[in-house]
């Protein structure tokens, strides 16, 4: 287990997203992360510049349909963890940003997913392996959170 946050330090916070719709929701949660160190991870080499100068972190793209780039996924978000030692790992989605909250509860981070605003019926996939796992579960969706079991505290977009 990695020790815990310094008092001396600020909070280090550990954001995953996929691209698209999930990075774009990531983006728009960036106030809420100020005073906080953050790191950045994602799936496309263009993305570090719009988080810069915050540190950016690449993994590979995967999903249910691809189990050894999931393999691929999970071992390179394991070394970002392990580099980063975040105290919060916040992920809006998908595949990856489950990935790297399972990871990081086995060093006692804390965990939060936000489903993307996309999924305004069901939970995706990804949000429902993290109920299980992560310390909250947010849909941006009131119907969807009463329905499934997660709360709710807006919508990013």
């Amino acid at each position: 287990m990695f020790p815990r946050r310094s008092p001396r330090r600020p909070t280090r916070i550990l954001a995953v997203s996929s691209g698209g719709g999930h990075w774009v929701q990531m983006l728009r949660l960036r106030p809420a992360f100020a005073g906080a160190e953050v790191h950045f991870a994602s799936v496309a080499p263009s993305s570090a510049a719009m988080v810069a100068p915050a540190p950016f972190h690449l993994f590979p793209d995967a999903n249910k349909e691809q189990p050894l780039r999931l393999i691929l996924t999970a071992l390179r978000l394991a070394v970002i963890v392990a580099r980063v030692r975040p105290d919060v790992v916040i992920s809006t989605g998908a595949a990856g940003g489950y990935l790297a909250i399972r990871i990081a509860r086995l060093t006692g981070a804390r965990t939060m997913f936000i489903d993307s605003i996309a999924n305004a019926r069901e939970l995706s996939v990804s949000a429902r392996l993290s109920k299980g796992v992560a310390d909250r579960v947010l849909s941006q969706w009131p119907g969807v959170a009463r329905t499934h079991g997660t709360e709710f505290c807006g919508a990013v977009i």
